[in-house]
């Protein structure tokens, strides 16, 4: 049986040297190159041709998500590496099916690969339960009910500036062209927005977010 073709991508330099050569020592594996998540990615997908993309997000993943959800539509099976599960939802939406921990061992990375391969998900128990955690849906409150609302997670500062354009009413196209993203990333961000406040519609979500002081009309 070939070798699995692998493009190892990391932002920090040290983190995909070291990850290349974690990788290349084991059995079975072929790491025939390496990239940033700032570099032209589908352009590097399509000279290498790798069976799989190995994507070591580190510990401030933002820029890298929004990468990942611009890749997966025209990429191969990416594998991605966390240090914990705080953004495991937004990687998930992005398209990520295999989420392993970064100090995961380099034959258990390996292992993932053919599964992700076969079209199976492969997640680290912590980041599956993470990931399996019901999504609470916001229901009216009676009247003069003063209980204060939980609260939600953390919006990234990307899906605050979506979250302003969704409140004015902006389609994801024109959301798009403001930000000179694509249209899917604009979804994926909305998607993750409603996850995260726990509503369904962008109405409810500008709404829950005026309410909370997240956004100003």
């Amino acid at each position: 049986m070939a070798d699995l073709r692998i493009l190892v991508i990391a932002d920090d330099p040290l983190a995909r040297a070291g990850l290349a050569t974690l990788l290349v020592e084991q059995p079975g594996c072929a790491v025939i190159g390496r990239a940033s998540g700032g570099d032209d990615l589908p352009a590097m997908v399509g000279i290498y041709r790798p069976d799989a993309l190995v994507w070591d997000m580190g510990w401030h993943p933002d820029a890298a998500i929004e990468h990942l959800s611009e890749l997966v539509e025209s990429a191969p099976p990416v594998a991605v590496l966390l240090p914990n599960e705080s953004r495991v939802f937004e990687i998930w939406s992005a398209g990520a099916r295999a989420i392993l921990r970064r100090d995961a061992d380099p034959a258990q990375i390996v292992a993932a690969l053919p599964a992700l391969m076969q079209g199976l998900s492969v997640l680290d128990a912590t980041f599956a339960a993470a990931l399996a955690r019901p999504i609470r849906l916001s229901t009216p409150k009676p009247w003069g009910d003063r209980e204060a609302e939980p609260p939600v997670e953390e919006l990234t500062a990307r899906e605050l500036v979506v979250l302003r354009l969704v409140a004015e009413g902006l389609p994801n196209k024109t959301i798009a062209l403001r930000l000179g993203i694509s249209e899917h990333t604009v979804k994926f961000h909305v998607n993750a927005i409603l996850g995260k406040l726990g509503v369904s519609s962008r109405t409810e979500a500008v709404v829950h977010a005026t309410r909370r002081g997240l956004i100003l009309l």
